[in-house]
């Protein structure tokens, strides 16, 4: 019996291994590997190409908190952040309870508003800037309305709003579908007992129905921040960082360093500094909105 128990438990093991091994094997190569490199690259003066690699200490640290383009940079991606998380959430959870009414087409609303998520970053940096210069050009002088009027990647304040204005568009759609899913699993009889109670639409919604989809706002929020820091496609192909580096986000300001300037030493401690922060940003905001969640 002994020797069939330690079998089985090896039998376990390697089935185990069978099907974690891989995966774990490649995060191992292409994410944790990585990572170790540029941790110990962010210590050196290296230039990406040349084979000799002098080590600088903290250093580069020093510089990069001295580094007023990258504080700017950050600046802009704290701000880009904010707008951007309250107001695709806000827009997700509205088209959300608009959907999960009793309407027709709802579903083929469901498919538009998701599309734009798959489209590539960089192409839809390159479509919207078509749209900003020539589009709403083009209708300014048609309909002599001032919003299509605007410089919109011309100035510091409209470019700004122009790289909030397609984040939007692109990820509220997928949010959606997560407040979507959430809504839908909220069990009727809360719904029904409500109504016999006397409560009105408001009030489900704001005291059974928010409650039950907290964890629709911990991912949602979690994501949005996520893609809002991140974000370098969308930054790159649209505004290019401009005008006059008004729009560089810390990632684009990275691969700016490392690339560009073939500094990537401290391209690599801006790199790490951006790690920690958002770390920081994303554990404090899934501490704070996982409070007082209700399973369903």
């Amino acid at each position: 019996m002994n020797k069939i128990g330690i079998s089985k438990k090896w039998r376990n093991i390697f089935s185990e291994l069978l099907f974690v091994g891989p995966m774990a094997l490649i995060f191992l190569i292409f994410v944790v590997v990585p990572f170790i490199l540029g941790v110990n690259y962010s210590f050196t003066s290296w230039n990406g190409v040349s084979s000799q690699v002098d080590y600088t200490g903290i250093e580069n640290y020093v510089k990069v908190l001295q580094d007023t383009k990258f504080l700017k940079a950050v600046w802009f991606t704290s701000r880009f952040t904010l707008l951007s998380v309250v107001l695709s959430n806000m827009i997700a959870l509205g088209l959300a309870l608009l959907l999960t009414q009793k309407i027709k087409g709802t579903k083929i609303f469901r498919v538009i508003f998701f599309l734009p998520n798959v489209i590539s970053g960089l192409l839809l940096g390159f479509i919207w800037q078509f749209i900003f210069v020539k589009g709403f050009s083009a209708l300014g002088e048609i309909f002599q309305i001032g919003f299509f009027q605007l410089p919109w990647l011309g100035t510091e304040a409209t470019a700004f709003w122009a790289l909030v204005i397609v984040t939007i568009w692109r990820t509220s759609g997928y949010l959606m579908i997560i407040y979507v899913a959430t809504i839908l699993n909220v069990p009727t009889e809360l719904r029904e007992a409500a109504v016999i109670d006397g409560a009105t639409n408001a009030q489900y919604t704001r005291y059974v129905m928010f409650p039950m989809i907290k964890s629709a706002f911990t991912v949602c929020i979690f994501l949005a921040i996520s893609w809002a820091f991140k974000m370098f496609d969308l930054n790159f192909s649209l505004t290019k960082g401009g005008p006059f580096n008004s729009t560089v986000s810390m990632a684009l300001d990275i691969y700016n360093e490392a690339f560009k300037l073939n500094r990537y030493g401290l391209g690599s401690a801006k790199a790490i500094i951006f790690f920690v922060l958002v770390a920081l940003i994303s554990l404090i905001q899934v501490q704070f909105t996982k409070r007082n969640e209700v399973e369903i």
